[in-house]
């Protein structure tokens, strides 16, 4: 797993420039920066934590696509760079945000490119924006590239949120299970239980195994709360780790009903990243780098990858794509008509909307089987529980029912 850096470097200007980076290790990065010709002056390793921010990190990416879409509508109507930037600053809801443009406005104004503007503010404008926006300033087709930049990131958007949705349900439902569980055994169960204390004799397997639940999670909860949190944060360890990382997203990908969401929004995620790119001018390799970065998936990062390493050496995009076993064959068909045709980017785009129709389709498949699975495993954790507490009674019945 890549390591954010947090560092500060200097532009071919001498201007100072912060920001947020994954790479490998800091050679990497070096060589990251200066491709966006940035010369590094220090740099350390951002504290790991948790994320749960679906945009950009900063801003999320509803506001980036409204932002991007009303600079592309301002540009096409011929106002200036400058005076764009003003007012979209001046309108910002966000104040982290309102300042980052407000600060790309002066270096604009100051004489820099609006890539290399953008570029000082990687917390929020990622590698993919920066090169679309630097293939746009030097075509000449600026107000184009946004408009396009725009859709892409609404249509991201849409499908984080649909896969968002998709988690969400048995995400609730097994939080109710654990909540409805943790709540029997902390205050249903001892009554019972001190019941059948007072009534001494034996009683059956299951009814002591529940008991014995009931007071573990009554008088040590906190040893319970230590294995919860080790094991998270074990987990947190293995998961960034290069091997630990492929392996669990392997093991995601090959997980019924869930996989194949989670296979189809990373398709659509590298089909539209890259058509987006494609179109835009942005150099083929610089393109399939940038989206490696954005794949979501270790799996199919490295498929990327090494298309890539492969496009290097003279060969197509499809024939890697193939024997990487990651992509359906009806993608790499399509990608390799679209590069015998020149028609590479709208090739990727139709394969993308077909991808986003799909994850909807697997979406609402999932919640149809999830549903009923949940509700059966909730009431049988608890029905079981009640049964368990209830077999004395049921024995007490039929014993007094036999004489």
């Amino acid at each position: 797993m890549a390591t954010v850096y947090v560092w500060k470097g200097k532009t071919a200007a001498g201007e100072p420039v912060t920001g947020e980076t994954p790479a490998g290790s800091k050679a990497e990065l070096i060589v990251n920066l200066r491709k966006k010709r940035v010369t590094l002056t220090s740099a350390k390793e951002k504290p790991k934590g948790l994320s749960f921010s679906l945009g950009t990190r900063g801003v999320p990416t509803k506001d980036l696509a409204v932002f991007t879409r009303q600079f592309s509508t301002m540009i096409n109507s011929g106002l200036p760079l400058v005076q764009c930037l003003d007012i979209l600053s001046k309108q910002a809801e966000r104040e982290s945000f309102r300042k980052i443009i407000s600060q790309t406005m002066r270096d604009v104004e100051s004489g820099a490119t609006l890539a290399d503007a953008l570029n000082k503010h990687t917390q929020v404008f990622n590698d993919l924006y920066v090169n679309m926006v630097e293939a746009g300033e030097a075509g000449g087709v600026l107000d184009v590239i946004l408009a396009r930049l725009a859709t892409y990131l609404e249509k991201m958007n849409t499908l984080k949120r649909k896969v968002k949705s998709a988690m969400m349900y048995p995400a609730v439902v097994f939080v109710v299970t654990i909540a409805a569980t943790v709540f029997m055994l902390v205050f249903i169960i001892p009554t019972f239980s001190k019941l059948y204390r007072d009534f001494g004799g034996e009683l059956p397997g299951p009814t002591r195994i529940v008991i014995m639940l009931s007071d573990f999670v009554r008088h040590k909860w906190w040893l319970l709360g230590l294995i919860v949190f080790g094991g998270f944060q074990a987990g947190r360890h293995y998961y960034g780790t290069k091997d630990g990382r492929a392996n669990i997203d392997k093991l995601m990908l090959r997980i019924p009903v869930l996989g194949p969401v989670l296979l189809k929004s990373a398709i659509a995620r590298f089909t539209r990243t890259l058509g987006t790119l494609v179109s835009s001018g942005v150099p083929i390799l610089e393109g399939l780098e940038i989206t490696a970065k954005a794949a979501g998936n270790t799996m199919v990062k490295n498929a990327v990858m090494k298309t890539r390493a492969s496009i290097s050496t003279g060969q197509t995009i499809a024939d890697p794509l193939r024997q990487s076993e990651v992509f359906p064959p009806m993608v790499v068909q399509m990608i390799s008509v679209g590069e015998e045709t020149g028609a590479l980017d709208e090739m990727l785009s139709k394969v993308a909307d077909f991808y986003d129709e799909e994850v909807d389709n697997a979406v609402d498949a999932m919640t149809s089987i999830i549903e009923p699975i949940m509700i059966v495993l909730m009431g049988g954790i608890v029905g079981g529980m009640l049964i368990a507490m209830y077999l004395p009674i049921f024995k007490l019945v039929s014993v007094i029912m036999d004489k």
